[in-house]
């Protein structure tokens, strides 16, 4: 009897613990759901861009993107150690302790990155890529396991929120695609103020049909 009772108080939710574990998913979800698809993105916007200054900006901005979706991580883990059960004995306290490994080793991999045009540039840059494509995708499937754990831990419905996480991240798929399309786009004439502009019949046609009389009025 008296385990069952420890057993219930462990579980038990307070409304301090409430509030720990909501900011805990928020700041993961600022993270993860947020800053790093938007520091992607910001990324690819260098893909074309051939303005040094421009680049240097665009370089800039990913990279305190970045950091600062690496610290909300970070205070999100502490709380998890501080505050929460942390027996890895459910799918999303495994994945996001390989979450937070993969995110410190993309971190320092973009610490320290060889200048361009170096020997190991490119070897560089394909590790980048698949260890960022790694972080993205494990911290996307841990918000909804997160989302999951906080139903069985409180058996309060997450259906809204995992509905407005989906479309969220659907719209960044969107617009990561479209960045990939973008110039095909407008060299198929589809964006507006790129489409060629056709001569109309009146200016194809000759001012003056009698060029024989030049005397008489167009």
């Amino acid at each position: 009897m008296e385990s069952v009772v420890q057993s219930s108080n462990k579980y038990k939710i307070t409304p301090k613990l409430l509030f720990e574990i909501k900011l805990h998913g928020f700041l993961l979800w600022a993270s993860v759901g947020f800053l790093m698809p938007v520091a992607i993105l910001i990324k690819r916007m260098s893909i074309r861009e051939e303005s040094g200054r421009r680049l240097r900006i665009i370089f800039y901005i990913h990279a305190i993107t970045q950091v600062l979706a690496v610290l909300l991580a970070t205070a999100g883990a502490v709380m998890s150690i501080k505050y929460f059960d942390n027996s890895f004995s459910n799918d999303h306290q495994r994945i996001g302790l390989a979450f937070y490994i993969i995110m410190w080793l993309q971190a320092l991999i973009g610490i320290f990155r060889p200048h361009r045009g170096s020997k190991g540039r490119s070897i560089w840059f394909v590790f980048h890529w698949l260890v960022g494509i790694s972080v993205s995708l494990l911290g996307v499937i841990n918000i909804y396991t997160g989302l999951q754990a906080y139903h069985d831990r409180t058996s309060k419905n997450v259906r809204v929120w995992t509905i407005i996480f989906t479309l969220q991240i659907s719209l960044i798929l969107f617009f990561y695609i479209l960045q990939e399309k973008w110039n095909y786009i407008q060299k198929q004439g589809a964006v507006l103020g790129n489409k060629p502009v056709q001569p109309t019949d009146q200016e194809m046609s000759p001012r003056c049909p009698e060029k024989a009389a030049p005397s008489q009025p167009c």
